[in-house]
């Protein structure tokens, strides 16, 4: 059975427009999107609140109460019953969104089990045959096809294959 590497945040779980949207709210202010090109969404804020966003990325709760990006629910049901699924997340980097994510994914993804959770540092020790992922950066190690999901941080990359959106996921691997 092939296995599949999914990534959570902003390839399943919607965090980005989490902050945009209780961004705009809070201080009526637009984002830049085109200063989130080259790898943060962070950037896209202005700098004298991006120290603000950072602390709210690291409070308790954050990741527990995010948006589920559209048709993954579905598509990877359909995918857990033809590969064997890992969600990998590299979620240290926020140490408060570990219980957060372990409990937002078995409430929205019932269907899968504790021993597909992986919650890490760096994705370097992650194999597989396929890797959904939002950041060049965890793609560039790894030795499976690579596919790039499409995020405002990653337009201007052109050297990886493209998913936009999770019907496209399902034209791929269904």
């Amino acid at each position: 059975m092939n296995r599949v590497i999914v990534d959570m945040d902003e390839v399943i779980a919607d965090p980005m427009g989490e902050m945009i949207s209780w961004y705009k709210e809070q201080y009526g202010l637009e984002i830049d999107y085109n200063k989130m090109l080259g790898g943060s969404w962070l950037k896209g804020f202005p700098v004298q609140h991006q120290d603000m966003i950072r602390e709210r990325l690291m409070s308790e709760g954050f990741f527990r109460k995010l948006p589920v990006i559209k048709d993954s629910v579905r598509v990877l049901k359909e995918m857990n019953e033809r590969y064997e699924i890992f969600i990998v997340s590299a979620a240290t980097e926020f140490p408060n969104s570990l219980k957060d994510k372990m409990e937002w994914l078995f409430e929205h993804f019932p269907f899968f089990s504790w021993r597909q959770l992986v919650l890490c540092g760096d994705k370097k020790l992650v194999q597989g045959d396929y890797m959904i992922d939002d950041h060049v950066r965890n793609l560039r190690h790894f030795n499976g096809k690579k596919y790039l999901y499409t995020s405002a941080h990653n337009l201007d990359i052109t050297d990886y294959e493209r998913i936009n959106n999770w019907q496209e996921a399902a034209d791929i691997f269904l």
